[in-house]
Parts: C-alpha cells; sequence; structure tokens
C-alpha cells in the first residue's frame, strides 16, 4: 500500500487543474530536421536527447491521434487516441538519425506493451514516428536488431508521422524546472532499474 501511495504521488502529471488546448508545433528551419518518439512519460525522454551534440531542441507532446489540440488531462486519462511524445529538433550535419533512435531504444522498454514502466495505458506506449521511407527502413532495421540484442518480442510500433501537439508549458523541460519531483517520481517508478536491466548500466 505504501507503494502505491508513492507511485499514485509521483506519477508523470503535473496539474489536477483543466488545461487550455494546446497548439501544432511550429514548422521547421531551414536545415533542420525532426525526429519523433514516444517512450512513455515524456518528462524521461527529454533529459537523454538534450545532452545530444547536434539536438536543437526537444518538445514534449501528444500526437498519433485524430483529435485536435489535445489536453493532457485528455490524454493522461485515456481520452484521446494520442500517446505522450516527444518532438526532437536535430542538425542532420550533427546527428544522425540512427544515432536518435539508438538514444530512444536505451530510454524504453521495447518488451512492455502496456505502456511503460509504472505508466499504464495506450497512450504510454512506445512508437517510432517516421516521415519517410528512409526513416522506416533505419526504424525497422534498428527494431530488428532490438529484437536480437533482447531475445525477445519487441512491440514498439513503427508509425507514420501525424499532427504533433505541443504539451502544456509546465511540461517542458520539467527535469529541469522540477528536479524534486522528476527524480522522485522516476525512481518511484522503477525507470532506471529495469533499464539497467535491460541494456546494463547508463552511460555517461
Amino acid at each position: 500500500m505504501r507503494l502505491l501511495l508513492m507511485l499514485l504521488l509521483t506519477a508523470c502529471s503535473g496539474r489536477a487543474t483543466a488545461d487550455a488546448p494546446t497548439s501544432l508545433a511550429p514548422p521547421l528551419a531551414d536545415n533542420q530536421a525532426e525526429a519523433v518518439f514516444a517512450g512513455g512519460c515524456f518528462w524521461c525522454m527529454e533529459g537523454p536527447f538534450d545532452k545530444v551534440p547536434g539536438v536543437l531542441e526537444t518538445w514534449s507532446g501528444y500526437t498519433g491521434g485524430s483529435e485536435r489540440g489535445a489536453t493532457y488531462k485528455e490524454v493522461s486519462y485515456g481520452r484521446t487516441s494520442h500517446l505522450e511524445a516527444l518532438r526532437v529538433i536535430y542538425d542532420p550535419s550533427k546527428v544522425k538519425y540512427v544515432e536518435l533512435l539508438e538514444i530512444f531504444w536505451r530510454n524504453i522498454d521495447p518488451t512492455q506493451d502496456d505502456g511503460q514502466f509504472c505508466d499504464k495505458g495506450p497512450h504510454y506506449r512506445s512508437a517510432i514516428f517516421t516521415s519517410n521511407v528512409a526513416e522506416v527502413a533505419a526504424a525497422k532495421a534498428s527494431r530488428q536488431a532490438v529484437a536480437e540484442k533482447l531475445n525477445k518480442p519487441v512491440v514498439t510500433e513503427i508509425r507514420p508521422m501525424s499532427d504533433f501537439w505541443l504539451a502544456e508549458d509546465y511540461h517542458q523541460d520539467f527535469y529541469q524546472k522540477n528536479p524534486a519531483h522528476y527524480l522522485r517520481y522516476r525512481t518511484g517508478c522503477g525507470r532506471d532499474r529495469r533499464l539497467e536491466q535491460l541494456w546494463g548500466p547508463a552511460r555517461h
């Protein structure tokens, strides 16, 4: 009961109040590319990509569904067909898409089919959103390599890119704005423990 209470208090959530509908992500600038990944709680996906040379910015948001202007409350309560996701804006002359795929895999449990770690539900499932044939091929090849490495079925979906709705401002860079809450949630959710079981000690 004590563990359950801790998880409820530290879940990937921000506010209980209603949120205003969110906006579409802005278009890319010249010489920029984007990669979109769903890896469970978007708070936990920003940091690993922010550290990568060539990554220009990351945005938490919602994608994969048909609803327009989704809010956190709607998505987290399973009232939409969206997934929590991360939009990675990068300079393709400095970092390659396949390198971003490697970081994505290292930060998820690709064998979990009911969400990610302690966050359960289809809106927390893992997915790669692709925008062209080359990305589809790269994603499929990397998924096969992961399945062989883990010697387990990989359930991460590869899906076509769709509208990306930016999450509310208080979710952006949450791990930096609210480090104590973030670390409490991450620890309580068992994320790092499971990642180490799958991939070995984290690389710094």
